[in-house]
């Protein structure tokens, strides 16, 4: 990215891509970003509260990412650049709604295996990173990272899941 097309960090949608400037951090910022997460993510556990309350905000917050991808994108001329990092969040609040304790092993786990998935694109993920020309595909390939990395991590938990216990 050149000053030409390189957007102000201040802006308030970059902030929101960027969750609020982590998809600037140097290296991995893909990684920080999912990293970023889960504080949240293990705050919110902490209450126990039932998956399906948080399924309406994933697609609300999904379908507002996608057209604010977009329109940044067109604007400054990118094609999912690497500070974007609110589909690695809303990728891993994805795999979070598969948890089946709310302990920081379990929160580890998906971690793994949502990076795992989010840098492999198994498809339909690849489909969406890859042929998908719009601010929904540079979301959407996380997304079914996240289901992915849900759907191992049940497996995992199911065969191990008395290991995972103890934090």
């Amino acid at each position: 990215m050149n000053d030409a097309n390189r957007p102000e960090r201040t802006r308030p949608d970059i902030l929101f891509l960027s969750f609020f400037g982590v998809g600037f951090l140097p290296k991995a910022p893909g990684t920080w970003g999912t990293l970023a997460t889960l504080p949240f993510l293990y705050f919110i556990g902490r209450f126990n509260p039932p998956f399906f309350l948080f399924i309406p905000f994933i697609v609300i917050v999904t379908l507002i990412s996608s057209f604010v991808t977009d329109s940044v994108q067109k604007k400054f001329n990118l094609h999912d650049p690497q500070f974007i990092v609110i589909d690695e969040v809303l990728g891993m609040t994805t795999a979070w709604l598969f948890i089946q304790k709310h302990n920081l092993a379990h929160l580890f786990v998906l971690f793994i295996l949502f990076r795992a998935f989010d840098i492999k694109k198994i498809w339909p993920a690849s489909y969406f990173d890859q042929e998908v020309h719009h601010g929904a595909g540079t979301i959407l390939d996380d997304i079914v990272s996240g289901v992915y990395a849900g759907v191992v991590y049940l497996g995992i938990n199911y065969l191990f899941g008395q290991y995972l216990n103890f934090i």
